[in-house]
């Protein structure tokens, strides 16, 4: 029955809190405090700097830029795998000039077919960014 108690005394403590916090905010608003603020915040977004706004200019079209490459090695990756022969070959060379090649068709299929599942990925992610992106 102790517990009982406490737990009812407890929340009548947050409520009591919430409570006054709603009061006083309603209280500034119809003073007038919370209009004020409001229009503070407002006119801080509207003196963006000219070196902010042209920053921003200059990100989203980075953005942009990476869309269409992505677009182009995805049409690229698409020419190739739908015109893939019998015969294809696949090479990875490292900046030590050691080099993989393979002809393995099943194998060049998973990872031409894994790569261009990850550059969607990756288009859809740039798409959203700019989607959102606000200057």
């Amino acid at each position: 029955m102790a517990t009982t108690v406490k737990q009812n005394g407890t929340a009548k403590k947050e409520n009591a809190s919430v409570k006054k916090e709603v009061q006083k905010k309603l209280t500034d608003e119809a003073i007038g405090k919370a209009a004020s603020t409001e229009k503070a915040v407002a006119s801080k977004k509207a003196t963006i700097s000219l070196d902010d706004r042209i920053q921003n200019f200059e990100k989203l079209r980075g953005l942009a830029t990476q869309r269409e490459r992505l677009n182009q090695t995805l049409s690229e990756l698409t020419k190739f795998n739908y015109n893939q022969g019998d015969s294809a070959s696949f090479y990875i060379r490292d900046s030590h000039n050691l080099e993989f090649k393979t002809t393995n068709t099943n194998l060049i299929k998973l990872v031409t077919t894994h790569l261009q599942s990850t550059l969607e990925e990756r288009k859809s992610e740039i798409e959203e960014q700019i989607v959102k992106f606000e200057l």
